[in-house]
């Protein structure tokens, strides 16, 4: 290693969120710029542990003791090599990934885990800086392949099978290619530039996107907004192998008395068009916080979202609603390491303001003249029973649903005639093929709801698998099989 000493010698560190009153006057991203030496302190914390168990915890497989080695030696350009050999779009994880790698790091035993995602996210940010990040053009084999969806899994997958030499062709119903990495994700968590230099190098390397176009059952049409309906079996007619990679987008609703309110959304109803505003595509927002009380019910990185989208919007007050009980600060004997610690988290947007309740549940809405008022609430006990006198009202113009999501969209499934599972994803067998031929899925939509590491991990795989059906064989990577579980 690099700093054998370095876990003794640096302590955890990693760089300035910028302050709250500044960062809430716009949308920016709201870390400070790092410094390359506190970085490379960092990398050099990582030990010479023997067994990484970090692997286990990523499931792309990252090798992260090499380029944490290689940013203490100053050798970033084969950090790079080493961190895009398992992870095609490690500025993405970098970013918005919470991380499963540090929960597993052997250091987090007893002290602060290496600072694992703030390393590779300043890799790969050095990465497009000195110009390392190029297009790769490899022979061309003839054989095509239509990837519908293009969030983390169908963007995976489309670059590892151009690199294999096939043409692909990303469909997306949105108005640009990255699901909800453009449209779910705020522009202060991740900057929608990151994501275009990004398909920029997708296009030159031969990706092909068809954006504002939804794959149906029907025949091919075009709606009086622009969107294009394209038949699904003009696709399997078209391609040698189709892809299904919608994501998991169905919101968990709460259907309890007063949810026809005016006023009551669900979270991508509010965060999709905020982030139109962000790039220019809508003058204002249909619904907006503005001098409003906002009541966010999820306390998940949704809800989060929810909250500094709504302060900086405006909002008269935000209050955060959570189910469960409030974490433990601190690992408890039933959460040892090396699994995921379920502990109080504070995101960026928590330091911003807004308040965070647990153990509270909604009874029901009321209004007046069809819009939502206040809410009716009940404390809960950790077997979400109601608490006998601890009911109250919470006063909300604005109530948005950050639940989580109940499995992909119906629509494209039917299209393509696919088995679901009894939580109504996308059944895949040991190659990712799904019951239709030469149709296979991956990410959210076989997996159901997950993190963005798995995405990219499952489409990485699917496209080797793809690769093996249509070649006979394939040197792809396949990190994953289908169904893996992980650490946390």
């Amino acid at each position: 290693m690099g700093k054998p000493t370095g876990f003794l010698e640096f302590g955890r560190e990693v760089p300035r969120r910028r302050p709250v009153p500044v960062r809430l006057r716009d949308w920016r991203e709201v870390y400070e710029p790092a410094d390359d030496e506190v970085t490379k302190h960092q990398a050099g914390r990582c030990m010479d542990c023997g067994i990484a168990f970090c692997h286990e915890g990523c499931p792309l497989g990252n090798l992260i003791p090499e380029w944490n080695d290689l940013v203490y030696r100053d050798d970033w350009a084969t950090a790079s090599e080493r961190l895009h050999a398992t992870n095609n779009f490690p500025e993405f994880t970098g970013r918005l990934c919470p991380a499963p790698c540090e929960g597993s790091c052997v250091l987090g035993i007893n002290q602060d885990p290496v600072t694992i995602e703030r390393v590779e996210l300043e890799i790969a940010e050095r990465a497009f800086a000195e110009g390392w990040v190029i297009a790769q053009a490899p022979l061309a084999t003839g054989k095509s392949v239509a990837i519908i969806g293009s969030g983390p899994a169908g963007l995976a997958a489309a670059q590892q099978l151009c690199r294999a030499g096939h043409a692909v062709t990303v469909y997306e119903r949105a108005e640009a290619p990255g699901g909800l990495l453009r449209y779910g994700i705020p522009e202060f968590k991740m900057e929608k530039a990151v994501i275009d230099r990004r398909l920029a190098q997708l296009e030159a390397e031969g990706v092909t996107f068809v954006c504002s176009t939804s794959v149906e059952g029907s025949p091919s049409t075009t709606s009086p907004t622009g969107v294009v309906t394209i038949a699904a079996s003009v696709l399997l007619a078209s391609f040698d192998a189709v892809i299904i990679a919608t994501g998991s987008t169905v919101p968990r609703d709460l259907p309890t008395e007063g949810r026809d309110l005016r006023g009551i959304h669900a979270a991508m109803e509010y965060l999709r068009p905020s982030n139109l505003v962000q790039e220019g595509r809508l003058e204002a927002p249909p619904i907006t916080a503005e001098g409003k009380h906002v009541v966010i019910i999820g306390g998940g990185d949704t809800g989060a979202d929810c909250l500094g989208t709504a302060l900086r919007q405006g909002a008269t007050s935000v209050v955060q609603l959570e189910i469960l009980v409030r974490p433990p600060d601190d690992r408890t004997p039933s959460n040892p390491w090396p699994q995921w610690p379920t502990i109080y988290r504070v995101a960026s947007a928590h330091e911003e303001g807004g308040e965070r309740r647990y153990a509270v549940s909604t009874k029901a809405f009321r209004g007046s003249d069809g819009q939502v008022a206040h809410l009716d609430l009940v404390s809960v006990d950790e077997n979400f029973q109601p608490v006998p006198g601890t009911e109250e009202t919470l006063q909300a113009d604005l109530v948005l649903l950050a639940m989580g999501f109940t499995g992909p969209e119906t629509n494209v499934l039917d299209a393509l005639e696919v088995e679901r599972s009894d939580r109504g994803t996308v059944n895949v067998d040991a190659s990712w093929a799904t019951s239709t031929s030469k149709v296979f899925a991956c990410g959210d939509a076989a997996r159901g709801q997950s993190l963005i590491v798995w995405a990219i991990a499952e489409g990485r795989s699917c496209a080797a698998a793809v690769d093996a059906a249509l070649m006979g064989r394939t040197d792809l990577p396949a990190p994953l099989v289908p169904g893996q579980q992980a650490l946390r």
